[in-house]
């Protein structure tokens, strides 16, 4: 994305963003007003279910007992991280790293939906090995998952240094 404008990258950022965000904003639509009509485990496969949960936590419903009662509070402190995440893909030259942000601050976005209408975010995805079963999640998770995954990604695999070092100027001697 070197040499790309400001506005190109802010449509690219932009468009992860949104993708993101209507991805799951729709498919937890569908999962309430159509698919879990009523409440049930829909077995897919043998390792993957449907199945409805809400999440007044964090990740893995860590501190819910603390953000049951405060889920503006939990709302708030996504918004800023949502908005801390888009401020830096602005920033950033590559490519890779702008998409990524973006399909976090997206996905963070969907959650944050969730939290204020509700107080609490819909989970439905549902993979599991016998009767071990991973925690239930949703497609903001996964825009989250995938966006770190490019992060890690691109800064492994991207031609560019990280930072940048400015080259001695003259011969090399003071």
């Amino acid at each position: 994305m070197v040499g790309s404008s400001r506005r190109n990258r802010a449509i690219w950022i932009g468009g992860a963003f949104a993708a993101a965000l209507l991805v799951d904003v729709a498919t937890k639509w569908l999962i309430l007003n159509a698919v879990m009509v009523p409440p049930r485990v829909i077995e897919l496969t043998p390792f993957f279910n449907l199945t409805l949960g809400f999440n007044t936590g964090v990740s893995f419903g860590m501190f819910q007992d603390f953000f049951l009662e405060r889920p503006l509070v939990l709302a708030g402190i996504k918004m800023v991280i949502a908005v801390a995440l888009v401020v830096w893909a602005m920033r950033t030259v590559r490519m890779i790293e702008a998409t990524a942000l973006g399909l976090i601050a997206g996905g963070a976005a969907g959650n944050i939906v969730d939290g204020v209408r509700q107080g609490a975010v819909t989970d439905f995805l549902d993979f599991h090995v016998g009767t071990w079963h991973w925690p239930t999640f949703n497609m903001a998770d996964v825009a989250i998952t995938t966006g770190a995954a490019l992060l890690m990604a691109g800064s492994l695999f991207s031609s560019q240094p990280a930072l940048r070092t400015r080259e001695p100027s003259g011969n090399g001697k003071r």
